[in-house]
């Protein structure tokens, strides 16, 4: 039994056929129905007679087994269906599948259900077939926005589990085509609207059973997949366990990598230092050149000033000269003392200025030593950057080179295992196709037998076609035939209805009129007392009366 359409026995198709004639006896429309069953024996009957008549024809019954399990995959991988079960095959699979509430169930509880019974199989349906884990929990927490909205949450606890309860079973029902699931239907389900909820998830249970063993076959083509997965769960765990021994590994050279930082940082605060020094060395050697500038400029002046100021003593010197001798040879004397001073002035002056100029290629070749220093300072910290970046990829490329081997290792053992299996499943493919071939060379043979005994079927089906046409003329004429009596019964119940109404319209004046009349007796037997006394006139007796009201009651309406 399957969660789709099914092959019925004879019996089902005969009350099913008069089931749907009743049902459109009693709506008054015969057309609708008789569009139904001309459907019906045309399409269904063939499809469930012709493997019964096949059957009974000695040698093809295997044949129309095979073509009948056929059709019906076929047809069950597109078409959904719900057929009702009986109480007693509802019960006996509530239990079969521990869905039962309690384990006792009967089909009585079925038939007779209680309240708690449809909400109490959806729950354990739910919590065994859709939801195993328990991940979507009907007794849940709320969120703070309900909270926040409710006063009294746990006033609402079992309704709010109720609403859960009915959404998930709704959501599950529209799944597999089953709509117009109420709250209603939930609490408090008829005994109709049960059975059909009931043998939805029953064959909803079916239909799962027999796709799992249509499934079957593929999963026992691979009966080593836990011992796989086992294998591969422990690579995994190897492979967790080399990447945790890198992380910690990684973790213990911190240190050194905090270490290193800091002896780069100090080294790049020296070198800032050492080019602060670099500037204030090149002010101090352009200041230094600027001196002696200036100096070459004033001793230079001071020589031309001293030239021309000899020059004009000269020229002085030669107007005074005398022709006397001796006062020549005194003139000449000073001024070869003024000029030994002038010399001496002068070779003064220039030691002077070679000092400093040698100071000042002291310091040059100081600022060059310093300069080449600092470059090399700065090559070595590039040195310093470009090792550590070496350091780093050569590490990385030694991780990605394990990983990789470790990689190609595995996709070796693949590629073995899978040229195995390929050549396996080459193998089978080969064997397969040659099944596959005598298969389709014996369906094929059995198909044209099929085919012929078929159309010599049709053949003999023909009168049967015209008489089930006939009965279906004849189950029309009996349709109009019983909607004219109803029509006159119709009629003939509202002639005795409205009789009625007029019988009980005189009665009630009837029973007005006997009121006034008692109520006038009564007042005469009071006059008649009064008048002739108490003991000439005879009390009246109730007794009489009521029975005079009774025979008047009795009587015919006037």
């Amino acid at each position: 039994m399957g969660f789709g359409p099914r092959t019925l026995p004879k019996r089902r198709i005969c009350s099913r056929v008069f089931r749907f004639r009743k049902a459109g006896k009693r709506s008054g429309k015969p057309s609708k129905y008789l569009a139904f069953h001309f459907f019906f024996f045309a399409f269904e009957i063939p499809r469930i007679w012709f493997p019964l008549l096949i059957w009974g024809n000695g040698g093809g019954g295997e044949r129309a087994a095979a073509a009948a399990t056929a059709a019906a995959k076929k047809k069950m991988a597109s078409n959904f269906s719900f057929p009702p079960l009986a109480p007693e095959q509802i019960a006996e699979a509530l239990h079969t599948y521990g869905l039962a509430p309690t384990a006792n169930l009967r089909a009585e509880d079925i038939a007779n259900p209680q309240p708690d019974l449809l909400p109490a199989v959806i729950s354990n349906f739910l919590a065994t077939v859709v939801d195993p884990t328990g991940a979507d929990d009907l007794d849940g927490q709320l969120g703070f926005d309900a909270l926040a909205s409710l006063d009294n949450p746990e006033h609402y606890r079992e309704g709010i589990r109720v609403l859960r309860l009915h959404k998930r079973a709704n959501a599950f029902l529209e799944s597999i085509q089953f709509p117009g699931f109420t709250l209603r239907d939930l609490l408090r389900p008829d005994q109709r609207r049960l059975v059909q909820v009931l043998s939805a998830l029953i064959n909803f249970l079916y239909y799962r059973d027999e796709k799992l063993a249509l499934l079957q076959p593929i999963i026992h083509e691979f009966p080593n997949l836990d011992e796989r997965c086992m294998e591969l769960n422990a690579k995994i765990a190897e492979h967790q366990k080399a990447i945790a021994d890198q992380e910690l590994a990684a973790q213990m050279e911190v240190p050194m990598v905090q270490q290193l930082e800091a002896e780069v940082n100090s080294l790049k605060q020296k070198l800032v230092e050492y080019n602060k020094k670099q500037l204030a060395l090149r002010a101090n050697a352009t200041a230094i050149n600027d001196k002696k500038e200036e100096t070459h400029r004033k001793v230079i002046s001071k020589s031309d000033f001293e030239l021309v100021k000899l020059a004009q003593e000269n020229s002085k010197l030669l107007s005074k000269i005398v022709q006397s001798p001796e006062k020549l040879q005194r003139a000449l004397e000073e001024k070869k003392t003024a000029r030994a001073e002038l010399k001496n002035a002068e070779k003064i002056a220039m030691q002077s200025v070679q000092e400093k100029t040698a100071t000042l290629e002291i310091y040059s070749k100081g600022y060059e030593k310093l300069s080449k220093h600092s470059s090399k300072i700065q090559a070595l910290q590039e040195q310093f950057t470009a090792t550590k970046a070496l350091e780093k990829e050569v590490k990385a490329r030694k991780a990605k080179i394990s990983d990789e081997s470790v990689e190609i290792m595995a996709l070796d053992t693949k590629t073995i295992e899978w040229d195995g299996k390929v050549h396996e499943m080459e193998e089978c493919v080969k064997a397969k196709e040659k099944e596959r071939d005598q298969i389709v060379a014996d369906e094929n043979q059995k198909l044209a037998a099929l085919r012929s005994e078929v159309e010599w079927k049709l053949k003999c089906l023909e009168p049967r076609e015209r008489k089930v046409e006939e009965t279906i003329a004849k189950a029309t004429k009996l349709c109009a035939e019983v909607d004219s009596t109803r029509t006159d019964a119709a009629e003939e119940l509202r002639l005795i209805y409205a009789k009625f109404q007029q019988i009980g319209h005189a009665f009630t004046c009837y029973k007005d009129n006997f009121k006034t009349f008692l109520e006038q007796v009564d007042e005469v037997s009071k006059e008649t007392l009064e008048s002739l006394g108490r003991q000439a006139v005879e009390p009246l007796d109730t007794s009489a009366t009521l029975s005079i009201e009774k025979e008047n009651s009795c009587g015919p309406a006037p």
